[in-house]
């Protein structure tokens, strides 16, 4: 069959989100440059018709643009022109989005031999034909009787398609699979926590990683789903890939020491043609702070020691940068890039973290505040390696959370099972301690020399939850932020170069492609996932509240223009008459945050990806209240009703609540 090539003009067999297998998110390309940069222009764009987070990076092949949307639909344009050639929309059910913690976002395609795959939502992997988008074969990659969701691109390696899940706080268990390329035959599948031991084990590494587990962790599934990025050495046909947290996250029963839950948390490395173990490394043994390792891992050749290794990279969650060795997974640095407090350090010899005994609040019954958070030092936002520089440009971030373990925890069938007292410890409503906290938060490019093990520059953004990265040889670094901007900086030095008002927070990570000698710029634009869905009025110190999501790519001397933003409405408040029950509306509160707060923001307080429900007409209007909470009539939104998992008195303590926040709310506009 015919090799096509991508975007940065090198031959590849299987073009996929980060211009290579490798995941260094960096192009050849160089025509675009540190010394024209600030000639860039709209070439041209286009408006999306899902209007929630946008995370994906796209394709290009043979002149034709591939990408993908929230609710995993994928489109196709013609890449020079803009022209929309096919548009494809795999019709997630709307209640999907009751089982995604972070957004209903897809982060990718992959193309192999005029075929197109892309991973659905609701576990479907779809191979669909690159001329027409029309589908070639479909295979459902989860139980759907299970909470599974997939978020990730897949990867073609070897003629297989790869792709994980998402769902850990859900109870679900993590796996990887591999589909035959042509016919979507299951190939393997290597499950990255053990089941049931009386139903026996997989494999010896199954076997093995029971015994750094306690209870009866196959009830809840165990976690650490594969749920981001993929990276692949053809020379060793190895291929490496994180894994999530463990699931519940404080929970750990009948064990008298804490036990490393293999495989939750780790870097680990298969042989892609059999799906066989190779070697793993955990960032972070027994974790509790859903510290996932899902962070994608660039490969490179490093001088290390007067010595060239082969290397795999990743800027962890948890606050390290770890290097490895490609073939053998040893550990050959580790360094924390932001501040940290939940270790004292790292052994020097093997990685593992030295635990501060004040962070082990599933002990202590204390409250913990955290640094990082669960929001990570480094999200899935992709970071990228230059090969010119030897620099790691990592989209870096400081944001502490407050941990509590709730002693009454109890596993709920719909929404997050994290095991937290997240009433208790969610942001008071007091808006000069809600600001104190928000001041806090810090978001930065950060350039990281991995030889070094040094930061060499900064940039400062506004706040956290900014976009992946590109680097490029034309010595840039290309970055969107929360804040609407998409920027250009100096892979050098970190001058800022040359930035674009983009009208809405940046997530995905750019790309860059040549057509006919013109190199372009690409990145797709929309404010989404799980910052601003959970973190609500927290995620407004980042900048944008709103969401504007297109597709945008630019050229030197480029001459297109966005519409001017509309103004901004005022918000209009429809809080139910008379006093509410201060009683009932504490009881609604504990309700809203377990809940109803993964998607509408802590208390209440919405980040600009759905509806702020302090302004809902619902609040007022008794028949639209129970249409939409008790049965359900926006599921097609993904909002679920919750009759059948709350009681009518708990839904109106909700509603007391929520009516409470609503008062508040008109009090101060």
């Amino acid at each position: 069959m015919t090799q096509w090539t991508f975007a940065g003009g090198a031959a590849a067999a299987a073009p996929i989100v980060g211009h290579a297998d490798n995941e260094n998110h960096f192009s050849a390309l160089s025509a675009i440059n540190a010394d024209n940069v600030g000639r860039l222009g709209l070439a041209w764009s286009y408006d999306l018709d899902t209007r929630r987070g946008q995370e994906a990076t796209p394709i290009v092949v043979d002149g034709v643009l591939y990408t993908s949307t929230a609710w995993s639909k994928v489109l196709a344009f013609d890449a020079a022109s803009g022209r929309l050639r096919w548009q494809f929309d795999p019709k997630v059910p709307g209640a999907t989005a009751i089982h995604t913690c972070c957004d209903v976002v897809n982060r990718g395609v992959a193309i192999w031999h005029r075929r197109v795959y892309v991973g659905t939502l609701d576990g479907r992997l779809i191979a669909l034909d690159a001329r027409n988008g029309k589908p070639i074969w479909s295979v459902s990659t989860v139980d759907a009787n299970r909470p599974y969701t997939s978020t990730g691109a897949p990867l073609v390696a070897g003629g297989r398609v790869v792709i994980g899940n998402s769902g850990a706080e859900y109870g679900v268990r993590g796996y990887v699979s591999a589909y035959d390329a042509l016919t979507g035959k299951l190939d393997w599948r290597f499950y990255t926590v053990p089941g049931d031991p009386a139903k026996g084990f997989e494999n010896p590494q199954m076997a093995s990683a029971a015994r750094t587990w306690s209870g009866q962790w196959w009830l809840d599934g165990g976690g650490a789903t594969v749920w981001s990025a993929f990276s692949y050495d053809p020379k060793l046909d190895l291929l490496y890939f994180g894994t999530g947290n463990a699931s519940p996250w404080g929970r750990r029963e009948d064990s008298p020491v804490a036990l490393d839950n293999l495989y939750a948390s780790c870097i680990v490395a298969l042989h892609a043609r059999t799906g066989q173990y190779a070697w793993h490394f955990q960032t972070t043994p027994g974790d509790h702070w859903d510290y996932d390792a899902d962070q994608n891992l660039p490969l490179a050749t490093l001088m290390i020691d007067g010595k060239a290794r082969d290397v795999v990279m990743q800027a962890s969650k948890n606050g390290y940068f770890y290097v490895l060795d490609r073939r053998s997974g040893k550990l050959l640095a580790a360094n924390n890039f932001v501040p940290v407090n939940w270790t004292t350090g790292l052994d020097a010899r093997t990685g593992r973290p030295v635990i501060n005994p004040e962070a082990k609040y599933y002990e202590t019954g204390k409250v913990w505040v955290s640094q990082p958070g669960a929001l990570g030092a480094h999200s899935w936002q992709p970071m990228a390696y230059s090969p010119a520089t030897s620099l790691v440009y990592i989209p870096a971030q400081e944001v502490a959370q407050p941990y509590l373990r709730d002693p009454a925890f109890k596993r709920q069938p719909v929404g997050m099972n994290n095991d937290l007292d997240m009433a208790s410890t969610s942001l008071p409503d007091d808006p000069a301690v809600q600001q104190a906290v928000m001041a806090t938060l810090k978001g930065y490019l950060s350039a990281w020399d991995p030889r070094a093990r040094r930061e060499r520059w900064r940039a400062e953004l506004r706040g956290p939850w900014n976009g992946g990265v590109l680097a490029t040889a034309g010595n840039l670094v290309f970055q969107g932020t929360a804040s609407g901007e998409l920027q250009a900086f100096n892979a050098s030095d970190g001058r800022k170069l040359w930035s674009y008002a983009v009208q809405s927070g940046v997530l995905a990570a750019p790309m860059t492609y040549s057509i006919d000698g013109t190199q372009y710029l690409a990145v797709m634009v929309g404010w989404g996932g799980v910052f601003p869905l959970v973190a609500g009025e927290l995620s407004f110190k980042s900048g944008h509240q709103v969401n504007r999501s297109r597709l945008l790519t630019f050229r030197l001397d480029g001459k297109g223009q966005l519409p001017a933003p509309p103004a901004a409405a005022a918000p209009s408040v429809h809080a139910a008459k008379g006093p509410v029950d201060a009683e009932q509306a504490t009881r609604g509160a504990r309700l809203y945050t377990r809940d109803c707060s993964g998607c509408h923001g802590d208390t209440a307080v919405a980040g600009g990806v759905v509806p702020d429900l302090r302004f809902s007409a619902a609040l007022d209007n008794d028949e639209f209240w129970r249409t939409v909470v008790d049965d359900g009539a926006l599921s097609s939104e993904g909002m679920i009703g919750f009759k059948s998992v709350l009681t009518a008195e708990q839904i109106n303590d909700i509603r007391a609540f929520l009516t409470q926040r609503a008062q508040a709310a008109a009090s101060r506009l």
